[in-house]
């Protein structure tokens, strides 16, 4: 999602001598010639799972392994510390050191809970919030970890919705928004959808000082059935998320809103072809704030396109079959897909559907 690049020496004197000794001349070559290092998880050739750091033209860096499927990526701007998170419903989140290429500890999620793919640390990076599944109330809660005390778990506030998905944080780090889906889902049928004639999606606002319910926005009654799952904040503060439409695949309700504190829900009108193409799935959402830009993608529909944020306005969009990551480069967005491209490059990797650009 949006973050400010690596500086590749900054990189390079975090991480130290010893983590560039590790590396494979291909993968030493690939560090040198970048001026961004991104993060994304992946399913290699023969089945193992983990997550990867890539150079700007897609050139792998450095992986890091991971116990099952990995999605989301979130790091803490004041540390080396970054995070995995496994895919819903799987029960782990990995904390590694993105400047040394390795694992610093493994979260476990509480019995009675599991993870959704989706976290974001605090700006201050002591606690890290992750979104799960209390399954057994089929209610959404935010669990809060201490980065300082080996992340063990000290407390959640509810997410005031089911099927909790991705979080951001808004208006430098005072509230956290939360796209709840409305699924119903238990671990016990695993990745099925237990209440598609009765979704409730919304989307909220909480106060991070107390997990104060500030705002909740669910979708209308005609649209229920659209899943809000994936968000990114612009330069002015306007929270975009895009959508997955579980009901009856000749409708095409828009996929993509946005919304700000004390504002309503809007959508953004896409034309008919356009909007059919993505096949009613979104997978990601990113904004570019230096270039005004939002891009959102589907690798159901084999496209992706960017929109100007004040207009609405299509900027730019092309089809590639299998396209999910995105992430901001520059005044463009770079791209990645489950068939292994990643910007420029081509590798045997099946990439998720996230890509997050560390810094």
């Amino acid at each position: 999602m949006t973050a400010t690049a690596i500086e590749r020496r900054g990189f390079l004197r975090a991480a130290g001598a010893g983590f560039a000794a590790t590396l494979l001349p291909r993968q030493a070559e690939a560090l040198a010639h970048t001026d961004a290092i991104f993060a994304a998880a992946y399913r290699s050739e023969g089945g193992s799972y983990g997550v990867a750091l890539v150079a700007e033209d897609g050139r792998e860096i450095s992986r890091i392994a991971l116990p099952d499927r990995g999605h989301d990526i979130t790091h803490d701007p004041n540390s080396s510390h970054a995070v995995a998170f496994a895919r819903r419903p799987g029960t782990f989140a990995l904390v590694f050191d993105r400047s040394a290429g390795t694992p610093v500890t493994l979260i476990e999620a509480a019995e009675d809970r599991h993870f959704f793919g989706h976290g974001v640390y605090a700006p201050s990076g002591r606690l890290l919030y992750i979104a799960e599944n209390d399954f057994d109330n089929y209610a959404g809660v935010i669990g809060l970890y201490d980065a300082r005390s080996g992340y063990a778990k000290v407390g959640e506030f509810p997410a005031h919705g089911m099927d909790t998905h991705d979080v951001q944080l808004m208006e430098g780090g005072r509230y956290l928004a939360i796209a709840n889906g409305g699924i119903r889902q238990h671990p016990d049928s695993g990745r099925a959808k237990l209440n598609l004639d009765h979704m409730e999606p919304s989307l909220v606002i909480v106060d991070l000082r107390d997990g104060r319910l500030v705002e909740k926005h669910a979708m209308p009654d005609e649209i229920r059935q659209l899943s809000t799952r994936h968000m990114d904040i612009d330069a002015s503060g306007r929270v975009w998320f895009g959508c997955q439409f579980e009901g009856p695949r000749n409708r095409h309700p828009q996929l993509l809103g946005n919304f700000r504190r004390g504002e309503e829900v809007r959508f953004l009108d896409m034309p008919g072809p356009l909007l059919e193409g993505f096949d009613n799935y979104v997978g990601s959402v990113a904004v570019n704030r230096e270039a005004g830009l939002v891009a959102i993608s589907s690798p159901k529909g084999g496209r992706w396109a960017a929109f100007e944020v004040e207009t609405g306005r299509l900027a730019y969009g092309e089809e590639i079959a299998g396209v999910c990551g995105l992430a901001p480069q520059r005044e463009r967005f770079i791209r990645s897909t489950e068939n292994g491209d990643f910007a420029a490059t081509t590798s045997p990797l099946a990439w998720d559907n996230h890509i997050i650009r560390l810094g």
